[in-house]
């Protein structure tokens, strides 16, 4: 592996560099722009040269007006034939129509002023560019870019396809477009005030482009260079920033392994005999899978290093058995832990089994959530901070301002993706008491795929739980139009006369709790009517914790036939007794929330079946999900493919902060560089930090600090 030259790092003339330059040096940047441009992240020359287009247009050639399809963007150029008119509607409008010879078509403006309807006078010639789309009254283009032509004069086309870029309020594309250019002018005469970190370091086999010339392609690609090529950013050029990019990400995630690791925690002492104790209890033995990862936990709790690993196992895998062993070593230790889980349904779930579980080994155990008020709650923050409570489980309600712990040694985060990295970060820093960092767990149902993994969790420690435990039966997944609705209640009436149990999930009709949940009383009505003789329950997230346990226990006495539930039964529900799971408007839910729910099924001994009923017609993306589902039950495939259609912000619940939405890399389309990308990263960082320093700051700034959970 080639170093990178040393010189890289250095600023080899008397200027300031780009990254040190600010933006008020540029014509048309004052201090009323500048705070527009921040609002973009951008402050320094290099911020706006870094800033990339997130597509590209041909302005090279103008079309006749016929020679344009519908759904195609391009030049037009013609007459205007009919005066603008304003129209009234939903929405006020303004509409002309210009022609050219060979067709013609309407010009749609939902914002424009008396001057410009003035301007736009019959016979006057425009040039337009924008959208053809189908309209009420046949082709039109809404708010195209136009220029009013002189007699003479021609369309001005250019021999390089246009950038659009990520833009902001009051950031219009000719702005960020200008100041690209300015930029550019500034470096081509200066590249040395730009540093090419990475010169000289080659990337799967292939020699790396340069820095200068990998943006000015990026930023104004010749109109010979393949259009698809740079939408899919498979250009050479792309593929160089998409190194520098994903070497930014890993280097930051490094960065923090190290400096958490420098920080002391607790030394937890193996919870190995009260374990022992629980396990006598439940039962049942262990897989091979649990036995390894809980000696890996127990392992990086001893270690007196602040533990940061990720727990993955598929749905039913018996995670919760696995983070009951990790909470059981802090409290042998004489120390506080806490597990945090994203509903109160789930939350409630894990209260009760740890309460059932270990009080009889005389542990005592605290719920906290929103809706713990008055005395119960006062009670409960005093027994936490004077560490009379050695286990607390709860929802986000952990990390408000009031809640004290006396040692938090230990933080076990449930369907971690599912919380916003502020949120993460907020319960981590309780612990952040007497010099010390507490151990940090987090386990998902929902597996992340190993090219996420390797990037967007480079700083953990990864433990897959790979085995499920005996008596698990595959669950048999169907979709089906709403339309056979019928069809769906006789089999839910035969599962449930055969002595069986079934869920019936409504899911979200728009983002509104109350609607959801009037949506499912509707359902749980008709089906009450519908099915006469079966026993159907209802349970939504409105309902109070104390009715939502009585309501989840009777379904699992089997004293109802049918639980028509919102998807707050998304985790943690078991019910061995259930073998038949309806989901209606699947189509609305993403690949692992299907996964989620389906899950709540196949957990005794009974052949278990999901049906996903749909509204026709279904989409190209929807049409995806619910193929996958039906094809596999393997939640590692089904991670992969969600990765594919939804994007890792989205996935690991950070698209909020940043951290992963990349600005050209893509960590499915460009895993191949990984392995290479970490033998520079741990290069750079053995042998040139400081230069290490600059790749991160140069992509991330402050959002590096989002790696810290």
């Amino acid at each position: 592996m080639a170093k990178p030259a040393p010189s890289a790092s250095k600023n080899l003339c008397n200027s300031p560099t780009l990254a040190e330059t600010p933006l008020t040096e540029l014509k048309g940047v004052g201090a009323s722009m500048s705070a527009k441009l921040a609002a973009l992240h951008l402050h320094s020359i290099q911020d706006v040269l870094f800033h990339l287009p997130l597509r590209y247009e041909d302005r090279s050639r103008v079309y006749p007006i016929a020679g344009l399809l519908p759904g195609q963007r391009g030049y037009i150029c013609g007459e205007v034939e009919l005066a603008p008119q304003v129209k009234f509607g939903k929405r006020r409008s303004m509409v002309l129509r210009i022609a050219d010879g060979s067709g013609a078509v309407t010009l749609r403006f939902f914002h424009f002023s008396a001057a410009q309807k003035a301007a736009l006078s019959v016979g006057a010639r425009l040039a337009c560019f924008g959208e053809l789309r189908r309209g009420p009254g046949g082709n039109e283009m809404v708010h195209p870019e136009y220029k009013v032509l002189g007699a003479q004069q021609s369309v001005e086309t250019s021999d390089k396809l246009t950038p659009i870029y990520p833009a902001g309020d009051g950031v219009q594309q000719r702005t960020l477009r200008r100041l690209v250019d300015q930029s550019f002018t500034l470096l081509v005469k200066q590249p040395e005030r730009l540093a090419d970190y990475l010169r000289g370091v080659p990337a799967a086999g292939v020699q790396l482009p340069g820095l200068v010339e990998s943006l000015q392609l990026v930023h104004n690609p010749p109109v010979t260079v393949s259009v698809a090529e740079l939408l899919e950013r498979r250009h050479p050029c792309q593929r160089r920033l998409a190194f520098e990019e994903l070497l930014a990400h890993t280097l930051s995630l490094q960065q923090l392994r190290v400096a958490t690791r420098r920080q002391p925690a607790a030394a937890l002492q193996n919870g190995k005999v009260l374990f022992d104790q629980l396990l006598a209890q439940l039962g049942f033995p262990l897989t091979g899978a649990q036995n390894r990862v809980i000696s890996e936990l127990y392992d990086d709790l001893a270690s007196g290093q602040p533990t940061l690993r990720l727990v993955q196992g598929d749905v039913g895998s018996g995670k919760t058995v696995v983070a009951a062993a990790a909470l059981l070593a802090a409290v042998a230790s004489g120390e506080q832990a806490a597990m945090m889980a994203p509903t109160e349904l789930l939350a409630e779930q894990h209260y009760l089994n740890f309460c059932q579980w270990l009080e009889p080994l005389g542990i005592r155990i605290g719920w906290v959530a929103g809706r713990v008020k008055g005395k119960q709650r006062r009670e409960m923050l005093q027994e936490l901070s004077s560490g009379d409570l050695q286990i607390a489980i709860g929802t986000h309600a952990l990390f408000q301002a009031d809640i004290e712990f006396k040692s938090l040694a230990l933080v076990v985060i449930d369907e971690q993706h599912r919380f916003g990295v502020d949120q993460r970060l907020a319960l981590r820093d309780k612990g952040l008491a007497a010099n010390r960092m507490p151990h940090q767990i987090t386990m998902t149902a929902t597996p992340i795929p190993r090219t996420l993994a390797m990037s967007a969790y480079a700083d953990l420690d990864v433990s897959v739980i790979d085995e499920l435990p005996p008596g698990r039966t595959p669950v048999t997944t169907v979709a089906i139009s709403e339309e056979r609705r019928a069809d769906v209640t006789t089999r839910v009436r035969k599962a449930c006369e055969q002595g069986r149990q079934a869920y019936w999930v409504c899911p979200l009709i728009e983002d509104s709790e109350a609607l959801q949940c009037q949506a499912a009383e509707t359902t749980a009505a008709q089906l009450t009517e519908e099915l006469s003789g079966l026993r159907v329950a209802l349970i939504h997230g409105r309902m109070k914790a104390v009715e939502k346990q009585t309501i989840m226990a009777a379904f699992k006495n089997r004293e109802s036939d049918l639980l028509v539930a919102t998807t707050v039964i998304e985790v943690g529900v078991d019910v061995p007794n259930a073998s038949l799971m309806i989901i209606e408007n699947a189509e609305r839910l993403g690949l692992s929330q299907l996964h989620q729910l389906r899950g709540r099924v196949g957990r005794g001994q009974a052949e278990s079946s999901c049906v996903l009923m749909y509204k026709s017609p279904l989409g190209r993306m929807a049409k995806s999900r619910l193929s996958i589902l039906r094809e596999t039950n393997d939640g590692f495939r089904i991670a992969n493919r969600d990765l594919e259609l939804r994007g890792p912000g989205e996935v690991l619940g950070t698209r909020q902060t940043g951290l992963v939405t990349m600005r050209v890399a893509d960590l499915l389309r460009d895993a191949g560089l990984l392995p290479e990308v970490r033998e520079v990263a741990e290069n750079l960082a053995l042998n040139q930090p400081e230069l290490a320093e600059r790749l991160v700051d140069r992509w991330l700034g402050s959002r590096a600090r989002y790696g810290e959970v």
